[in-house]
């Protein structure tokens, strides 16, 4: 019966009420959507409504991992709840976890608009917002006292500013965000360190290998209490790509996502046309999908028993999912397939993993991670 409902607000959603949101601007339509899911999480009955009408669970799906209880594989990406409104509402649509962010040691009021903007053609997102966010003073402050029905992790990153940043100004930008989440109280349940938005003013780069060895060692040295993933770009060729992993596996790091935002305007997918509207920014959705599985194929077959591996890029369905899953993912991240199918598509995937699992003969979503790697 679940099911039914599911599919009946997939069509409601892409038919109907879609095309009334797509006739509004972007960053307002998100700025809305996450205050109503503020409101809606505020409410135990209205939480409770939502669940019984959109959240699918199945054992087959939840995992231990790193010592995180996941009831499912999918899990809400940094860069949608930067403002941290959505942790009591989430998991009543379905989702498994939520990184909130990427938030950074100072405020960061956003790049010049277009900060966001649809390709729909492209099933694409444009992204400029540059790690808009309240500054992780003011996040653990709102969080402080709160208690979570899934896990929450919080992606830190640099802040972002027009003021020149040296390398070593970075670094300890970044490790005074980690300090004052290690002195919070908020249960939150692992850190994502975010190296690689493309949206960023000035010329520091976490990606040479002799500064990602000095970031992560600074890090270190503060002896995490929490996992620790590493949000990696998708840009890069394999050979650069494992020149990162290899310093990052000589690190006490849990896992790395594949990944973020796409920077190649000729990929395939995109349309070019839609793409002339948007020139400047970096794209995520569907034009991400190819590289980032190819990434996760790689970093599955040279670390696979060394690090969880996060899937992140183009997830609109079950299918796409499960791809990332075989090819070595043993989490799966996203934003952009949630704007273009609509809320109920977390229960959706978790729906069509269960099913597909049964029909390959696995009992349960961790016999199928890294089997066509």
């Amino acid at each position: 019966m679940k099911h039914i409902f599911i599919k009946f607000s997939h069509f409601f959603y892409k038919n109907i009420l879609r095309r009334i949101i797509f006739l509004f601007n972007s960053e307002d339509i998100h700025d809305f959507t996450t205050v109503f899911g503020e409101l809606l999480g505020k409410f135990k009955l209205l939480r409770n409504l939502t669940r019984i009408f959109l959240d699918f669970e199945n054992k087959n799906l939840s995992q231990k991992i790193n010592g995180i209880y996941f009831k499912n594989p999918i899990g809400l990406a940094a860069g949608f709840d930067y403002q941290a409104r959505l942790t009591q509402i989430l998991p009543s649509i379905g989702f498994g976890f939520e990184t909130i962010g990427t938030i950074t040691n100072k405020p960061y009021q956003g790049n010049p608009k277009p900060r966001l903007g649809r390709l729909v053609k492209s099933q694409s997102l444009l992204v400029n917002k540059g790690f808009k966010n309240q500054g992780i003073d003011r996040i653990i402050k709102k969080l402080k006292g709160s208690s979570f029905n899934f896990p929450v992790g919080i992606s830190i990153g640099k802040t972002n500013t027009t003021k020149k940043m040296t390398q070593n100004e970075a670094v300890e930008d970044v490790v005074t965000a980690f300090k004052k989440a290690e002195k919070t109280k908020v249960k939150f349940s692992y850190y994502e360190l975010n190296i690689s938005c493309p949206n960023l003013y000035g010329n520091v780069t976490f990606y040479p290998p002799e500064n990602l060895k000095e970031l992560l060692q600074t890090v270190t040295d503060l002896k995490l209490s929490k996992p620790l993933f590493i949000k990696m770009p998708i840009e890069k060729s394999d050979g650069e790509v494992l020149d990162m992993l290899n310093v990052i596996a000589s690190f006490p790091v849990q896992g790395v996502i594949f990944g973020n935002l796409q920077k190649n305007r000729k990929e395939p997918n995109f349309n070019q046309e839609e793409l002339k509207k948007y020139p400047v920014g970096n794209f995520s959705g569907k034009p991400t999908e190819k590289r980032s599985n190819e990434l996760i194929k790689l970093a599955f077959q040279k670390y696979g028993e060394k690090f969880t591996i996060i899937g992140c890029g183009g997830v609109f369905n079950g299918k796409d999912a499960y791809k990332k899953i075989k090819l070595g993912a043993s989490l799966i991240q996203l934003i952009t397939g949630l704007v273009f199918e609509g809320p109920q598509l977390v229960s959706s995937i978790n729906y069509e993993l269960s099913k597909m699992i049964k029909k390959d003969g696995f009992k349960h979503v961790s016999e199928a991670i890294g089997i066509d790697a």
